[in-house]
């Protein structure tokens, strides 16, 4: 497969990006370089390769079970809060 600059522009417009002319020309050659790359790693045989599910065989030990708990009590919450009013925080009015 070849990126012509019709399907270059295409996928600009798809991906809502501003292509100009100085870099199509860079642009194309990179695309149709990672193109080919694909490309080439179809022609490997890969049979009775299983597939990669994760790059590391090591699990995390400090996983804790996910045990469903209470919301935070509003008053533990906004203990320590530096502006509040009843149960919610204040926040200062963002300026523009």
């Amino acid at each position: 497969m070849q990126i012509d600059k019709t399907l270059l522009q295409k996928m600009a417009q798809l991906a809502h990006l501003e292509v100009n002319e100085q870099n199509e020309a860079k642009l194309l050659e990179g695309l149709n370089k990672i193109v080919g790359w694909a490309e080439k790693l179809q022609e490997v045989d890969t049979t009775g390769v299983s597939p990669l599910i994760t790059l590391s065989s090591e699990t995390n030990i400090y996983q804790e079970e996910d045990i469903p708990q209470p919301p935070l009590a509003h008053k533990k919450g906004l203990a320590n809060a530096p502006s509040k009013d009843s149960n919610y925080f204040r926040v200062p009015q963002q300026k523009a």
